[in-house]
């Protein structure tokens, strides 16, 4: 039996000769998209970019080469002549199956993304060239897919969005500016001539769009730009609330330390996050949210909140159940604030109040399961405290001015609470901080001393957070120092306050001295901020300048029952942390630094 002779691999030259000689009518379309598919490789690309300059054979089968030819490198040329002389209704559909099988879960991150890019660009072309009665089907398609397929962490994905919004909107806006070491905002197949595109092959005259169709497609656009901005919002720390924070508020600013402002003007990486931010606000801009009056887009705000409006069925007569994110729009006006102050932008100012504006705003956004919403979107909660800084800076505080608080005082502690529920669960603490400021601002805001006291003591005895309890007594302080400065004759500048709020403010902890270390661990574990900011307390209320505020037997009854037992409890750790006689905790150092700073402080409380 004789061995057959081993097939040796055709070359490159050959491979291109037989695509050539292989063109419909010497076969069929089917016969030669298989010819096609087992000879593609970068090299015969540029032959191949040639032979799909016929527009016929494009036409028939350019939409068969899109998910072939995305994972070939190099294959943008050929993709964006089968965009331009394609035909569009059946590359379009190709392109979004293909997107949705490329992009999705399983897929490499950087691949997926790489191909995400192409496609968009693809269809900027493609609806372009689409002569429909009603185009609005086709781009609901779109935009659901591509949202769908979105990768928010990416910037090449967030600029490819916004190249596709600019064709899509029909808006000529220069291209997006490259940055220093950074080819991220280059797109594939830009300015596209729209003279070098093959007109809609199956089109006709009686295809011309309907009359509604112009105000169907932007209403489909503002739904799709307000989604894409809460997801980019929601998945990039843009750190606007620290930035205006710092802003606002110059004199919290620890000297010596690099400011969230300067990084974003150093680094290049944060720069283009700021450069994506302000073209997505541009082109909502575009869109015609800069035109909307506050009435109108607090109307979009405050509406039953739809997380993927885009994904129900389309009726082009039913146009307006395809609701706005009002997430993203709450993210868009965000940046309108935050633009104007840190870029001195000339950005839309909304005609918002601290009360009821703001306060609507954050009952609604919060909802009933706090910590999912906060945590679930961190950049949405980032814009309320964003608004809060901005309206509190621009002293906003109510639309009627002092007199319509103090009628409605009783939305000081509701108002209250929900910012702290902000300060308590955000993912990020620079977002926690300025939260937590905005909180501060409020309590000291409310013109009721009663309610002030009211709140305090509300933190200090139910909350169950020891950074929020530790927050109080802070406000505390501020708010006896300020009675004092002001010659104030209320609450504060009396014992009474005292009288009232000492036993949740030193509590009884005599119990410690039985206690086992574990205990011990696990009490400091869970309340070292509060105890840590008591501590200071105490040193401030019994020095010589407030000591008259102290109730008469106050400094014998705290040094009793919390005084003695913490010093007790601290020394205690930091023996048996010395002695290794417990594991050490996670955060060693930082545990045995903070026990010696309550010894230290306490110590140095003047009770006698």
């Amino acid at each position: 039996m004789e061995t057959p002779e081993p097939t040796t691999k055709p070359t490159t030259e050959e491979v291109i000769q037989r695509l050539k000689e292989s063109r419909p009518p010497a076969t069929d379309k089917f016969t030669y998209l298989t010819i096609i598919g087992k000879s593609l490789s970068p090299e015969v690309l540029p032959t191949l970019q040639d032979i799909l300059q016929d527009v016929e054979l494009t036409g028939d089968i350019g939409w068969d080469l899109v998910d072939m030819l995305i994972s070939v490198p190099g294959s943008q040329g050929c993709l964006e002549s089968i965009a331009r002389l394609g035909s569009p209704r059946e590359v379009i559909l190709k392109v979004l199956h293909v997107m949705e099988t490329t992009t999705g879960e399983g897929e490499d991150a950087s691949v997926g993304n790489k191909y995400f890019v192409t496609l968009c660009a693809m269809l900027g072309i493609l609806h372009k060239r689409l002569q429909v009665r009603a185009p609005s089907r086709f781009l609901h398609t779109t935009l659901d897919t591509v949202y769908r397929s979105y990768d928010p962490t990416n910037a090449e994905s967030t600029a490819a969005i916004i190249s596709l919004l600019q064709s899509l909107s029909a808006q000529k806006r220069p291209p997006l500016p490259t940055r220093q070491s950074s080819t991220v905002l280059e797109m594939p197949m830009h300015n596209v001539d729209s003279a070098e595109s093959a007109p809609d092959p199956e089109a006709d005259q009686s295809d011309k769009p309907n009359t509604d169709e112009p105000r169907i497609i932007n209403h489909l656009l503002k739904s799709f730009i307000t989604c894409v901005i809460e997801a980019y919002v929601n998945s990039n720390n843009l750190e606007w609330a620290s930035r205006v924070l710092e802003y606002t508020y110059p004199q919290r600013i620890v000297p010596g330390t690099k400011t969230m402002m300067q990084a974003f003007n150093q680094e290049s990486e944060l720069r283009v996050k700021d450069a994506l931010a302000g073209q997505l606000a541009a082109v909502a801009g575009d869109l015609g949210f800069t035109k909307m009056a506050f009435p109108e887009l607090r109307d979009i705000l405050e509406a039953p909140i739809v997380r993927d409006p885009l994904a129900i069925e389309f009726d082009p007569s039913n146009i307006d159940e395809i609701k706005l994110s009002g997430g993203g729009l709450l993210c868009l006006i965000a940046y309108w604030v935050f633009a104007a102050d840190i870029f001195d932008a000339d950005q839309l100012r909304p005609a918002m109040y601290m009360f009821p504006d703001h306060h609507a705003l954050l009952k609604h956004y919060i909802g009933e399961d706090p910590q999912s919403e906060v945590l679930n979107n961190p950049g949405t909660m980032e814009a309320l405290v964003v608004l809060a800084v901005w309206l509190d800076g621009q002293n906003k505080m109510a639309a009627g001015g002092e007199t319509s608080v103090s009628d409605a005082k009783a939305n000081y502690m509701q108002y209250h609470h929900l910012i702290t529920l902000i300060s308590v669960f955000h993912p990020n603490v620079r977002v926690r901080n300025a939260s937590t400021v905005i909180a501060g601002t409020i309590l000291h805001s409310n013109p009721d001393e009663e309610d002030r006291l009211a709140i305090l003591e509300d933190l200090l005895e139910n909350c169950m957070f020891s950074s929020l309890q530790a927050c109080a007594v802070t406000w505390l302080r501020e708010e006896v120092i300020a009675a004092r400065k002001n010659n104030s004759k209320g609450h504060f500048s009396s014992p009474d306050c005292f009288d009232a709020i000492q036993y949740t403010l030193f509590p009884d902890l005599t119990h410690l001295k039985e206690a086992d270390m574990e205990t011990l661990l696990e009490f400091w574990a869970e309340g070292s901020p509060f105890h840590l900011q008591v501590a200071n307390f105490a040193l401030f209320l019994f020095s010589n300048d407030y000591r008259d505020l102290a109730p008469a037997g106050m400094a014998a009854a705290i040094e009793h029952r919390y005084v003695q037992p913490l010093l007790q409890t601290a020394t205690r750790i930091m023996d048996a942390l010395d002695k290794e006689e417990i594991e050490q905790p996670s955060d060693h150092r930082g545990t045995v630094m903070e026990l010696s700073v309550l010894k230290d402080t306490l110590e140095r409380v003047p009770l006698q």
